[in-house]
């Protein structure tokens, strides 16, 4: 992907945001349902042991960056389509509401912006759309993405596998994993020291500045290691880095919005 478009003066020139806990606060409860959704598929769907299930869910989340990854790891097989479908085809979407004051925030940014999410492109969708910000990022980086269909991905090379692995099947990439940051700063086309990360989970930022990024902490006051600056919600944007828009100012920046709001597209 080309995310050059970046106004002349600027020394950004993509943006990359995480999406849920991001675009919209935790106190919305979708985080909250779809642990719970979580919880009911390793129950009803893998038949774990119930008492062992809220534990195991946050445990794996812990060292692999999302519980399905983990899942996955310890050698639970399970379609990562029916996996989303049931995780996220009952959460409460209309808890989340167009965001306006967002919307024009994004697009009064000159760069480049592209989504990068651990979830599914159908939970990007859904999620987008509620807030009204489907047409203000050039693209999505998400669990496709990143783990494309077997049949999409290069067969592994048989010296690589690794002997204690308790499956020989790709495990899944996902943040905060440094592997995942670097695949998409490649899939994006961008420079890491011309790009700034927008992200809620301290471990994902340090993840990203691991990877050469300029960080920001979204839904804190307080710097967390890995993190150039901080941002109590999106919305204070503007308060934390007045830079994105240097060098983009009247007509300029009016053109920026208006050739900005285009079609998102999932990132391959």
């Amino acid at each position: 992907m080309d995310s050059a478009r970046s106004s002349s003066g600027s020394k950004y020139e993509c943006l990359l945001f995480d999406m849920d806990d991001t675009l919209y606060p935790l106190s919305t409860g979708i985080n909250l349902a779809c642990r719970k959704n979580i919880e009911d598929y390793m129950l009803k769907n893998l038949n774990i042991e119930k008492s062992e299930v809220p534990r195991m869910c946050l445990e794996l989340y812990r060292e692999f960056g999302t519980t399905m990854a983990g899942l996955k790891a310890l050698g639970y097989e399970f379609d990562n389509d029916e996996f989303h479908d049931y995780v996220h085809g009952t959460l409460p979407y209309d808890f989340l509401s167009p965001d306006p004051v967002l919307r024009n925030l994004l697009l009064s940014m000159p760069q480049t912006k592209i989504i990068f999410t651990n979830a599914d492109k159908a939970h990007v969708a859904q999620v987008l759309t509620r807030l009204g910000l489907e047409d203000c990022f050039e693209g999505v980086i998400c669990f496709e993405t990143l783990n494309p269909p077997l049949e999409a991905a290069d067969e592994p090379d048989p010296d690589d596998a690794d002997p204690d692995s308790c499956t020989s099947k790709p495990r899944i990439i996902c943040k905060p994993s440094l592997e995942a940051i670097e695949a998409a700063i490649r899939i994006a086309n961008v420079e890491p020291e011309k790009t700034i990360f927008f992200d809620d989970s301290t471990r994902n930022i340090a993840s990203g500045k691991a990877a050469g990024l300029h960080t920001v902490i979204v839904g804190s006051s307080v710097l967390v290691p890995g993190a150039d600056h901080a941002s109590n919600s999106i919305h204070n944007i503007k308060e934390a880095i007045p830079e994105i828009w240097e060098g983009t100012q009247g007509e300029q920046l009016e053109q920026v919005i208006q050739s900005t709001a285009i079609a998102t597209v999932i990132l391959a």
